[in-house]
């Protein structure tokens, strides 16, 4: 039977039921984009740099930095047993003054000031210009996906963009920076208006 045909209490039960854990793919190709979002991807420059580049202003806008349980998707990348609480980070790069990328970061709590001494001070900064500047700092590979509706970190980007209810999937990339043996994980969630950004000549 065709989903829509099913009673509204089991169209949500089944919602309810999809996995919360996005799979995440070494190759772009398993995300079926577009050549150009598949740039915004795979590009391994600084991402403020290149927001910066396609706006007049540019804005980091802190939305939360915490202690707080990370996804189920995240934990064992940073090596822990199962999910558990990290330092957790959360902005929206906005250029004139549109959200654009929804950034995601985690730490271990039994991460050092020695190991990454500006996180907790970076307030409306932006944690990619400092480890991009950072000759200490190493990234792994990047990895990718497509996250659908019933992602948390969907979720929490249509919490404060309600504007967004209606899209049906967002892309994604994730990678590791290790320094001096501490890692942090960065997610980075793409949203629609991306791919209209096009680099504009400054006065």
């Amino acid at each position: 039977m065709d989903a829509k045909m099913l009673p509204v209490d089991l169209q949500i039960s089944k919602q309810m039921q999809r996995p919360l854990a996005a799979q995440w793919h070494a190759h772009v190709n398993a995300v079926d984009t577009s050549a150009q979002m598949e740039d915004w991807l795979t590009n391994r420059d600084s991402l403020t740099a290149r927001l910066v580049a396609r706006c007049q202003q540019f804005r980091v806008q802190r939305l939360s930095q915490q202690k707080a349980v990370c996804l189920q998707d995240e934990y064992a990348a940073i090596g822990l047993p199962r999910a558990m609480k990290v330092h957790e980070r959360e902005v929206f790069l906005r250029c004139d003054g549109v959200a654009m990328v929804y950034g995601h970061t985690i730490v271990p709590l039994s991460a050092t000031a020695n190991e990454w001494p500006l996180f907790h001070a970076l307030g409306e900064k932006s944690l990619g210009s400092t480890l991009f500047k950072d000759p200490l700092v190493r990234r792994s590979q990047l990895f990718y996906a497509r996250l659908r509706q019933s992602h948390p970190l969907i979720r929490r980007i249509v919490a404060r963009q309600p504007e967004l209810t209606d899209v049906h999937s967002m892309l994604a990339r994730r990678s590791l920076f290790w320094r001096k043996g501490g890692c942090l994980q960065v997610t980075e969630v793409f949203l629609p208006g991306v791919e209209g950004l096009r680099i504009i000549e400054k006065l």
